[in-house]
Order: structure tokens, then sequence, then C-alpha cells
């Protein structure tokens, strides 16, 4: 390290704390990267964590667009040059990896490299990663590679600490897992113990009154009347219980994160198409922030489940002084009057109450085949 320069070491200092910073999988792979392009000038970066069926996991570029990226096509195989640190655990400094025996082509859309740089991620004997640097921006020798002895020392710097970052994001992911096995469990005890009771009342009864239907009709009208208040309550302690769980993800992750994250679940699992967008919202309060994901989750179970649309989209934007939450449907869309004189709130009263609790404010803008809007808009952000 001694050929680095004051600044060199400050750029080294600022990766390592960069790396070190960052708990989320794909932020660590991320900044690795990143790091290791700009520390090594190069012109292209890259790193592979390996699965286990000859694959990559994951696979994060640094120097390539979205638009190329896409058109290079699906994620590479464990073959060829990219296998040699996943498989070999030593580095690879090649003047021209065209020239090499291992090398086998690549996509058409795939940018031209030469000049080759890669280092294997170890945690112990252990190679979970692999670090690819390509095209060094510098002018190169005769013949040779414009990575140096010097850069290849600085990498495998960089894949220690990488390591250490992969290896703690890891745990973190299994932490959060446990976290959420956890809730699921403290919840289908609350669900147990609050509703449970409640249901077996509402049958006994149920029960009672069709007993009772054909000889006595007026006890029978009060047993049904005893059935609605049960359910009632029986509806109400399920909400309690289910809202007093702020989600573990919220948490973690932020607001954006975990809407992005929901709406990435419910796209795969719907037919509707089921799109998120975000744009310049900062952290909020954290009774803000629940409120607008419940507001979010009920306005996506309405849209997906009585819309009957082909598109939900969820935006997330600011406005002024103010962060504004937008879920849009292309459905048959309702007449809201109608729907509140009619009792079927569609859950709209409770999200305008959880818009008024925040100091927000909930407006709905629907009508029949023209698909429905539900607009919450809170302070901040």
């Amino acid at each position: 390290m001694s050929h680095l320069r004051p600044s060199g070491l400050a750029a080294v200092s600022a990766a390592l704390l960069a790396m070190s910073r960052q708990l989320d999988m794909r932020d660590v792979l991320k900044t690795i990267v990143a790091s290791a392009r700009e520390l090594l000038d190069a012109e292209y970066a890259a790193l592979g964590v390996p699965d286990d069926h000859g694959g990559f996991a994951q696979f994060v570029v640094d120097g390539v667009s979205d638009e190329q990226w896409k058109a290079i096509g699906p994620l590479p195989r464990q073959h060829g040059i990219l296998a040699a640190m996943l498989h070999e655990a030593k580095p690879e400094r090649l003047g021209d990896v065209r020239q090499d025996p291992r090398f086998g082509g690549w996509p058409e859309a795939h940018p031209d490299m030469s000049d080759f740089l890669g280092l294997p991620i170890q945690d112990g004997d252990e190679i979970i990663g692999a670090l690819y640097l390509a095209n060094k921006k510098c002018p190169r020798p005769e013949g040779g590679c414009g990575f140096t002895a010097e850069d290849e020392e600085l990498l495998s710097i960089l894949a220690q600490h990488a390591a250490i970052a992969l290896t703690n994001a890891r745990l973190y992911e299994r932490s959060r897992e446990l976290t959420i096995a956890e809730e699921r469990s403290r919840l289908a005890h609350e669900l147990h113990d609050a509703v449970s009771q409640k249901l077996f009342s509402l049958r006994l009864t149920a029960q009672a009154a069709a007993a009772l239907v054909d000889r006595d009709p007026a006890r029978a009208k009060g047993e049904l009347q005893q059935v609605a208040a049960l359910a009632a309550e029986a509806v109400d302690e399920l909400r309690a219980a289910v809202v007093e769980l702020r989600p573990a993800a919220l948490d973690e992750d932020g607001l954006v994160a975990t809407l992005r994250t929901q709406v990435q679940v419910l796209d795969r699992a719907q037919s509707a198409r089921v799109t998120f967008e975000s744009h310049g919202v900062r952290a909020l309060p954290a009774a803000q922030e629940e409120a607008l994901l419940r507001v979010a989750q009920e306005a996506l179970h309405n849209a997906l489940r009585h819309s009957g649309g082909a598109r939900v989209t969820v935006a997330l934007t600011r406005r002024g002084l103010a962060t504004v939450l937008r879920i849009t449907d292309d459905g048959q869309g309702f007449d809201p009057t109608a729907v509140r004189e009619a009792g079927r709130h569609l859950g709209l009263v409770s999200m305008s109450h959880r818009a008024h609790s925040v100091g927000g404010t909930l407006s709905v803008e629907s009508a029949p085949g023209k698909g429905a809007t539900i607009e919450m808009e809170v302070p901040g952000g």
C-alpha cells in the first residue's frame, strides 16, 4: 500500500467504510463493485455470488448501463474465466481475456473487454464470490495488461473486506428471516387468543338460532342479532391484533423498500400487473410510515380483489413539503357515494381514519367504468 498517495489512502478508507455501513445484500454487492471499479480505475467491474446449481445467485455490474444489461440477457453461468476464481481460488491477471483458452465468448450485446483482473472472495476456505475488473483506463504496455501487481494487491485488500461485508449481510438476512418467523408465530397466538373464543360463541349462537327458527321465530331473531354482534366483535379484535404488529420489514428497510418488496410479491402472485415507483421521498416518522403502508395494503387488496383491472400502480412521491401515496387501478370503478350509503365501505373509513391519525388526508376518485385512485397525503418526507 506504500505506493498510494494520501488521496489514494483516503479513497480506500472511504470504500471500506462504505462497505461496512451496508447490511442489505444487494446494497453490499453494489458498493463493493463500485468501489473496486473506482479505486482501480477500470472501465467495467462485476461481482458474482455463486449458487449451488452452476450459476450465479446474484451478479452485479458497474460501468454497464441498464439498457446494455437488459440486452445482454440472463445471468452468466459459472464457466470459463468466470469460474476460475470460484473453483481455483487464485487471482487472474490477463493481458487479453479473449486470448485465454478458457474464454468462451459472450453475448452479442456484451461490451468489448481486453485486459482483465479477477479475484476470489473467501470466508475462510469457502469461496462466497468473485470480483472481476476489465479494461484499465491507462496506456497498456505492449502486449501486456494495464492492471498491475499493485492493483492486484489493492483488490486483494478489498476482497478481504468484501468477505466480511458479505458475511455480515448474510447473517443480517438470516436474522431477518428469524424475526419474520417469530412475528408470524406471535401473530398466530394473538389471533387465536383474541378471536377463537368469539368464533366459538358465534357458532353456538348460530346453531341455537337455527334450532329456534321454526318453533320460536322471535327468539331466533334475537339469537341472530347476537350472531351479528359477535361477528362484529371478532372482526374488531382481529383488526386490533393485526394493527398492533408493526411490520418488521418497515423498521429494518424503511417505507420505500418495504412497499417495493410487497408490490413485487403481489405482481408475481396476481394476474394483474402491479408496479411501484418512488421519487424523492425521505424517511418519515414511524407512525406516518406505518399508516402509509397500511393504507397501501388496504387499497391494493381492494384493487386486486374487487376492481377486475389489468393494472395497478403504486406511487410514493413528494409534493411540496408533503409525501403522497397514490394507488391507481384501471378496473371497473365504483360510485364512492353509493358505496358509503350502502354501508359497503371497502375499508375507506379505516383508511381515512389512518390518514387523519397522522395529520394526513385521504381522497378517493372513482366512477363506474373509470377505475379508481386512492390518494393519501401526509406532511413531511
